[in-house]
């Protein structure tokens, strides 16, 4: 009803009141036409949920865009063909365009402000969405364009580039297996110095990218693009940083054993008379000093000949036997379709990456992994950390998990599965229940462990120190071009105790020979990380599930062992990373678990080492 109309109809009604004694009742008119009702506002919930459904089909489809121009620019590279660049740089600025917009960065932002009226879970969907508007605000447009241009450049550079040695083009897989394997120091060094061409060649790509990197999160407020990934974590740059530091003080003492063990035990095996205080790069059976596992054969243990008469076909699909032994579903028959596995064939007349990953290119059951999977050891543990994330990404697209939020509960818990994977696929019993081993044969459980220590401690100094640490100096700091490869040597001979076999001056650029500066930067504690969370995950396993030695186990064919794993992932990003930590194994994040697992080691070491040298 009209508002001006009630002071007639009142006056109307207490006239006719008066009159009803004596008048004979009058006839009642019709009812004014009602005003039409205007509906109610959407609630604040309701007005975040029509916003994230529209956000998040348009983002899926333009992010599966995106991903297939990635694969294909990974997966066939041809020399001076730039057709895959342009369609991948097409389709990567597509998505920056919609993911930066000012529009949805400032409707992202007007509805954070309401968050107190939010449910938790559109609360972490849309500062995901602020998270990724940040690598591409389109208030700087031109730089984000310019970004994308230069990172799909690079790729190319690093991954098409040849490598020679001896005279001969190689693969980096050539040039690993000559440092596992080859004893003379000689062709050891040539075959290093071969894996760190590619440096300057990537050199003025790199410095281009640092400068379009930090120009691009600044637009939203981070000082750099160290702070920006780090933020994903909830942790400030100094948080990080500390955290990372910690990890490696607590394995420092049992690093300085395995590092005077190393030095003493290869300077025998190249019959050198001198043991180094560092240890010279190219004496290390991997081309960046991070795994020295190839270092020991333990005896019983050595899969590589049986692995060999199997072939490479054989390890992915066991891989896969061991996820579904534990309940988990067959692959996609995508995934075999669509993946590429194995090395190209001779004369393929074209490249690809050899740096073994997984995708998932469309947020859904689209999943591939691009490996160059031989029947060794070494791509045995590889598929089955390979096929960890596959599972993962399988796992958490669920109903329950929004596509925003469709990734790991932080980035190092990806690693951690699959990590944890590769480490209880090569213990003895799981081997003997696969019959890759004899059950009967005499192993050395010492040498085994330190095997494992030669992986795993070892590689903690090189991802929480070396990696960390530089590209902390290069985005944070703005680390001078003039000393980038100095810093690297000596964060190199600080964490690691290594340096290089001969003079490294600013004409290399030995930071850059590792793929993830360029293309997966300022993240690499992701993986320092994963090691901690995946040993506290294994020793919640082995202790409180299986009740065994966490030395020797067997998860095939447990499916408690399955369950476990998929609460743990099925939340995907919709769960805070230490609460799911804390509620699945009851501590926060620690290498008290690490450091429990090799302690066995330490007394080993210390008798071995007894009237050595320690130089760290």
């Amino acid at each position: 009803m009209h508002k001006h109309l009630l002071p007639l109809l009142t006056a109307t009604l207490l006239a006719g009141c008066a009159q009803k004694a004596t008048a004979p009742a009058a006839t009642t008119p019709p009812p004014a036409p009602a005003a039409p009702a205007t509906p109610p506002a959407p609630s604040y919930q309701q007005q975040a949920d029509e916003f994230l459904r529209t956000y998040s089909a348009k983002y899926q489809q333009l992010y599966t865009q995106s991903s297939e121009a990635e694969w294909r620019s990974n997966t066939h590279i041809v020399a001076g063909d730039t057709s895959n660049a342009a369609a991948t740089a097409r389709a990567n600025e597509a998505l920056a365009a919609f993911t930066g917009s000012t529009g949805n960065i400032q409707r992202l932002r007007e509805l954070l402000e309401l968050e107190a009226h939010l449910t938790p879970l559109q609360v972490k969907q849309l500062r995901t969405a602020l998270y990724n508007a940040a690598a591409s605000p389109q208030t700087a447009a031109e730089t984000v364009k310019l970004r994308i241009k230069a990172e799909t450049q690079q790729t190319e550079k690093l991954y098409g580039f040849e490598y020679k040695y001896q005279g001969k083009s190689v693969t980096t897989n050539d040039l690993d297996r000559v440092l596992r394997e080859e004893k003379n120091p000689q062709k050891r060094l040539a075959a290093w110095q071969a894996s760190k061409a590619v440096g300057p060649t990537l050199k003025d790509g790199l410095l281009n990218l640092r400068g379009l990197r930090n120009k691009v999160v600044q637009d939203l407020g981070y000082p750099d693009y160290f702070t920006y990934q780090a933020s994903d974590y909830g942790v400030t740059r100094p948080e990080m940083m500390e955290m990372v530091r910690k990890i490696n003080q607590e394995l420092r003492p049992l690093y300085r054993e395995l590092h005077t063990y190393a030095r003493y035990e290869l300077a025998k095996k190249y019959g050198q008379q001198q043991v180094p205080d560092y240890l010279p790069a190219h004496w290390l059976p991997n081309r960046w000093g991070q795994d020295w596992s190839a270092m020991v054969d333990v005896k019983g243990l050595n899969l590589d000949p049986i692995l060999a008469q199997k072939g490479p076909e054989w390890q992915v699909r066991q891989a896969e036997r061991f996820y579904q032994s534990l309940g988990f579903p067959n692959l996609p028959e995508t995934f075999w379709s669509k993946s590429s596995l194995y090395p190209l064939p001779a004369g393929a007349g074209y490249k690809k990456n050899n740096h073994a990953s997984a995708w998932h290119l469309d947020l859904d059951r689209d999943v591939r992994s691009l490996m160059s999977v031989e029947p060794n050891t070494e791509w045995y543990e590889t598929t089955h950390h390979e096929l960890g994330h596959i599972y993962y990404y399988l796992t958490y697209t669920n109903p329950d998990v929004p596509v925003l939020l469709r990734s790991g509960a932080n980035r190092a818990y990806h690693e951690a599965m699959g990590s944890l994977m590769g480490l209880a696929a090569t213990q003895k019993p799981f081997l003997a229940g696969l019959g890759l081993i004899d059950p009967k044969a005499q192993t050395n459980q010492t040498q085994q462990l330190l095997k494992e220590a030669l992986n795993y401690v070892v590689f903690i100094p090189f991802a929480s120190g070396v990696m960390s640490e530089w590209e902390n100096s290069f985005y944070a700091d703005n680390l001078p071009a003039d000393q980038l490869n100095a810093r690297w040597w000596q964060l190199t001979k600080q964490y690691q105790g290594i340096v290089p076999p001969t003079a490294r001056g600013e004409n290399y650029l030995d930071p850059a020979t590792k793929t993830h500066i360029n293309d997966d930067p300022a993240q690499y504690y992701d993986y320092a990380l994963s090691y901690v969370i995946l040993f506290q995950l294994h020793d919640h396993i082995s202790k409180q599930i299986l009740k065994q030695d966490p030395h020797a186990t067997n998860y095939f064919g447990n499916e408690q062992v399955g369950r476990f794993l998929r609460d743990m992932m099925s939340p995907g990003a919709s769960a805070d990373w230490r609460t799911l930590l804390r509620e699945k194994t009851g501590e926060d994040l620690s290498a008290r678990a690490m450091v429990d697992y090799f302690q066995p080691l330490m007394a080993y070491l210390k008798q071995q080492n007894k009237g050595r040298k320690y130089t760290m």
